[in-house]
C-alpha cells in the first residue's frame, strides 16, 4: 500500500471517532437538557389558602338558576375553574374543560366561576354554550382564593381540602393539578425537585 492510502485511512479513522465523540457529547447534553425542562405545572401564587388547608365553603347560586356548595364534603371533588369572557386562553381552554370534566367524571365536578357584570357574564355562557358546567359568579369566592391574574384553577377533594391551585394556561398545566393530587404533593414542580 502507498503512503497515501494509509495516511488517508488513518485521516479517516480519526474524523470517524472525532464524530462518534460528538454525537456521545450531545446525546449526554439532550438527556441534561430534558431534566432541566421537564413538565411545567400549575403556577402557584402563595396567597390564598395553602395546598392541604381546608377551603372556605360558599353556597351560591348558578347562572343555570341551581344551588350549588362549594369547599364542603362532597362524595366528588371539585375543580373551580376562575375565567372571564375577556380571556382568550380561558376560551381555549373550555374545550379541555369539557373533555376532562367527561374523563374524571365519576369522582371530579368541574365549577366554572366568574365575577363582574351578570348580563355579560350570561351573553358569555350562553355564546360559549357552557349550560352543561356549574357557572357562579362571586366577587367573595375569587377573593377567598386570592385569584389575582386568570385563568386560575382549585382543585378541592371530597373533604373539600386544597388539592392543588395555580395559574393555568394549557392542558398540561390543567393536568399537573390531577396530578400533585395522586401524587399527594403540592405541585409538580415540588415532586420533581424532591424525587
Amino acid at each position: 500500500m502507498s503512503i497515501s492510502v494509509i495516511i488517508a485511512i488513518s485521516v479517516l479513522w480519526i474524523v470517524v471517532i472525532c464524530l462518534g465523540i460528538t454525537v456521545f457529547a450531545l446525546a449526554r447534553q439532550i438527556g441534561i437538557l430534558y431534566e432541566r425542562i421537564a413538565p411545567m405545572g400549575a403556577l402557584m401564587l402563595d396567597d390564598g389558602p395553602k395546598v392541604g388547608d381546608q377551603a372556605p365553603s360558599f353556597d351560591l347560586a348558578t347562572l343555570g338558576g341551581e344551588r350549588i356548595k362549594i369547599g364542603s364534603p362532597s362524595t366528588h371533588g371539585e375543580l373551580v375553574f376562575f375565567l372571564s369572557p375577556t380571556c382568550p386562553v380561558c376560551k381555549k381552554l373550555i374545550p379541555i374543560l369539557r373533555s376532562m370534566r367527561d374523563k374524571e367524571k365519576q369522582w371530579l365536578k368541574v365549577i366554572l366561576a366568574s365575577d363582574g357584570d351578570e348580563l355579560r357574564q350570561k351573553k358569555f355562557y350562553e355564546a360559549t354554550k357552557l349550560q352543561d358546567f356549574p357557572y357562579v359568579l362571586s366577587n367573595d369566592l375569587g377573593m377567598a382564593f386570592k385569584v389575582a391574574k386568570l385563568p386560575y384553577a382549585v382543585l378541592l377533594d371530597e373533604a373539600g381540602i386544597v388539592r392543588g391551585k395555580g395559574l393555568i394556561n394549557n392542558r398540561e398545566q390543567l393536568e399537573s393539578l390531577l396530578t400533585a393530587k395522586e401524587l399527594a404533593v403540592e405541585s409538580i414542580q415540588q415532586y420533581l425537585h424532591t424525587s
